[in-house]
């Protein structure tokens, strides 16, 4: 028997994909009032602000997509790295905690902020003690029936490395990495934008350590758009870019082959399903 998703976990996917799809329009359409709409003052480049937004509009994807999920192996995927993500969040709002607008003279500024901080205090317990109720489910999981293409695998892999290097790095030292970035950055927001890194390399390499087209389906979609909805913020505010310099445009490359991979590794999927049909197999259902 396979092991289920509990409805603890379901709704704590569901609930999490509701706060960041919060925060996600948030800083995505309201790039450029940070000021009174969000937790803390983003300041120019503005390019940071839809960075964000955007990782938290495609992750609130990600979170209803695996909610949705019978099989737990299906809906893991979209377990470790938001919970790593929340931690290192937490961290960062603490380390900075002088950036934020808990003290604003305005009342829905100032609420906000302690929202915020409220949510990464509490989701990473929370997550955790439903994740290990859900560990301690009955039920194994289901059989590797059809595995991903090589090339796909190995691609997430690579993918996996590069991320979780920059985004360590970029969270260890701010001050003495954020310079190499594609654009100017603070401490605060570099070590934002390391979270969102270390998260995106974590589900990649789980996506290769799973090797099943079963549970690859959302985490492709969530590839592409990320790189779709990272595109856009660059087209917003291209000018916050430097150009001049290769860091400029590896960050280009980067935000292309995550697209690709999206792309690619979707077509994989469905050509994984086509084939599973044609012999039989059963595809989970959702619920």
């Amino acid at each position: 028997m396979s092991k289920l998703t509990t409805v603890g976990m379901k709704w704590q996917l569901r609930i999490g994909a509701v706060f960041v799809l919060l925060a996600g329009l948030q800083l995505f359409f309201g790039t450029e009032h940070t000021d009174t709409y969000f937790a803390w003052t983003i300041k120019p480049p503005l390019l940071s602000a839809a960075f964000l937004g955007a990782s938290y509009l495609t992750s609130s994807y990600l979170g209803f997509a695996a909610s949705r999920e019978a099989v737990w192996a299906r809906a893991r995927l979209a377990v470790p790295g938001p919970l790593t993500f929340t931690v290192l969040t937490l961290l960062a709002t603490l380390l900075h905690l002088d950036r934020f607008h808990l003290h604003s003279p305005a009342l829905t500024t100032a609420l906000i902020a302690w929202v915020w901080l409220a949510v990464y205090a509490g989701v990473p317990i929370s997550m955790t003690i439903v994740l290990l109720r859900q560990l301690r489910a009955p039920g194994e999981d289901p059989p590797r029936q059809t595995p991903l293409p090589p090339g796909l695998r190995v691609t997430s892999l690579i993918l996996a490395v590069v991320s979780l290097l920059a985004g360590v790095v970029l969270f260890i030292a701010p001050q003495a990495v954020a310079p190499w970035w594609a654009w100017q950055l603070t401490p605060l927001t570099a070590r934002a934008i390391a979270s969102w890194l270390i998260a995106l390399g974590i589900v990649a390499a789980q996506v290769a350590r799973e090797n099943d087209y079963l549970g690859a389906e959302p985490v492709m979609i969530f590839f592409a758009l990320f790189g779709l909805l990272q595109a856009l913020g660059l087209a917003r505010y291209p000018d916050d870019l430097v150009w001049s310099e290769p860091r400029g445009w590896l960050y280009l490359v980067f935000l292309a082959a995550v697209l690709l991979l999206g792309i690619s590794g979707w077509v994989a999927v469905l050509q994984c399903k086509s084939i599973a049909l044609a012999k039989g197999i059963k595809h989970p259902p959702t619920r």
